[in-house]
């Protein structure tokens, strides 16, 4: 589509801060700080970093993942996510059928890849991504010839009634927590974004996927876990919710 070619660049570009921020705040958010401030520091000597050592990419490579000030290493985590915010833009650009729907694709995996790693990170969903995902749904929905809102707000509410009747259930079964807030809001938004019949695809996904990476994990360790493991079930909502919008079109 040459004539989105601006747009798409633009996208893929955007990308690049796109996964710079959210693994900005997946980094603050087990301390509780603030992603609006303040400014970022290096976490060894506490200098601030410069705006000319923040962009995204090219400042890590050009410093070769190192601080300039005290020369400790950045994590390699904060360059693969500026890397991987800009591949899910080439994603979205790929499979787009509409200037709109190639917008509406990067925001949705945008946001899922900062549930992602925010719930890896500190085991929380903030409000901050899943309210962004349910009004990007909607949209979606409304950009879809084949969907409407009614539709999304039939999906939004089945996937967080669900995933709510689960939670009050798994209370009363064991009298303690087993299923967050933010799970029931990140349903809603996906089921907002794929409608109700996606919801049972996302979910066996998204079992899938953890049990595969438990798994792995107890295979590497060479060890099974005792006693209760704590799951981020919903950074696999969130990957599964990506993989499902993204086969058919692909």
């Amino acid at each position: 589509m040459p004539a989105t070619a601006p747009l798409a660049f633009f996208l893929i570009l955007t990308g690049a801060a796109m996964g710079s921020f959210l693994a900005a705040w997946a980094d603050r958010l087990p301390r509780d700080e603030s992603i609006v401030g303040p400014r970022s520091r290096c976490r060894s000597c506490g200098e601030r970093i410069g705006a000319g050592d923040m962009v995204p990419v090219l400042s890590w490579l050009w410093l070769g993942g190192k601080c300039r000030s005290c020369g400790v290493r950045i994590p390699k985590r904060l360059f693969y996510t500026e890397v991987a915010g800009m591949a899910l833009a080439v994603l979205a650009v790929w499979v787009a059928q509409s200037p709109l729907h190639m917008v509406l694709g990067a925001l949705w995996l945008w946001l899922l890849m900062g549930l992602v790693l925010c719930d890896l990170a500190a085991f929380r969903l903030p409000d901050g991504l899943t309210a962004p995902l349910f009004l990007t749904g909607m949209v979606m929905a409304w950009e879809d010839p084949v969907r409407d809102l009614w539709g999304a707000l039939v999906g939004a509410a089945i996937g967080a009634g669900a995933f709510l009747a689960l939670r009050i259930g798994y209370r009363m079964l064991r009298g303690r927590e087993g299923l967050g807030l933010g799970d029931v809001k990140l349903m809603a938004g996906i089921g907002a974004g794929l409608g109700v019949m996606a919801l049972p695809s996302v979910t066996l996904t998204a079992a899938f996927l953890a049990m595969a990476t438990a798994g792995v994990m107890a295979l590497w360790r060479g060890a099974r876990p005792e006693g209760d493991l704590a799951i981020a079930f919903g950074a696999y909502l969130a990957a599964a919710a990506g993989l499902v919008w993204l086969w058919p079109l692909v």
